[in-house]
């Protein structure tokens, strides 16, 4: 199963997100993260080194664990 079909999980269970929680790889708070492209909802693309010096604090969310 690829990570794009195993992420769109059934039902909302430890089993099934839990191995999506992995916060411990997360770069240390006020350390850059790792640069790579991101896609707006607009459709347009920018580089996440592009958007850290428009502001002192880039947070970047991906899923829908909110």
């Amino acid at each position: 199963m690829s990570p794009e079909q195993s992420y769109n999980y059934d039902e909302f269970t430890q089993e099934k997100f839990g191995p999506w929680m992995q916060f411990d790889n997360s770069p240390p708070l006020g350390r850059p993260g790792p640069d790579f492209v991101l896609t707006a909802l607009d459709g347009e693309t920018v580089r996440l080194k592009d958007l850290w010096s428009k502001a002192v604090y880039t947070i970047v969310e991906f899923g829908s664990f909110t």
